[in-house]
């Protein structure tokens, strides 16, 4: 079924869908600072959006030949991957969660997730205004 949306808003409600796992990730990881053996957990879906985008990592576009146009976006194309830090042997601490990367993940998080909610908003603005335009037409 076609979406009356476009793929640009269908693109960054999948990846907020994504930033709002990663939040609860990075919160069940400081929940569970105190528990033994608990190893942190990531979850990681920047390689998995370019690939699905058929961007390279540096931003271009990556096709097969020249003359090929890319594909469009499909929001099902892609999913987040489980990351679980796992390490052989412990060492004093360093295979448990660590308080600081915690909270600079969750604070490079926050500032995506209410980048792209100010990005949404304006594209709903968008629409509104286009619906708006066409009742007075």
């Amino acid at each position: 079924m076609k979406s009356m949306f476009n793929a640009q808003i269908d693109l960054i409600s999948k990846v907020m869908d994504m930033q709002l796992q990663r939040q609860n990730v990075i919160a069940s990881n400081l929940a569970n600072m105190e528990t033994p053996n608990y190893k942190p957990r990531e979850l990681e879906f920047e390689d998995e959006l370019q690939k699905a985008l058929g961007f390279d990592m540096r931003g271009t576009m990556s096709t097969t030949r020249a003359g090929h146009m890319p594909a469009q976006f499909s929001a099902e194309t892609f999913s987040p991957e489980w990351f679980k830090q796992f390490k052989p042997r412990q060492i004093h601490g360093e295979d448990r969660v660590n308080l600081d990367k915690e909270m600079a993940k969750h604070a490079k998080n926050q500032l995506h997730y209410s980048a792209l909610t100010q990005i949404q908003a304006k594209n709903f603005e968008g629409l509104s205004t286009l619906i708006q335009d066409a009742k007075q037409a």
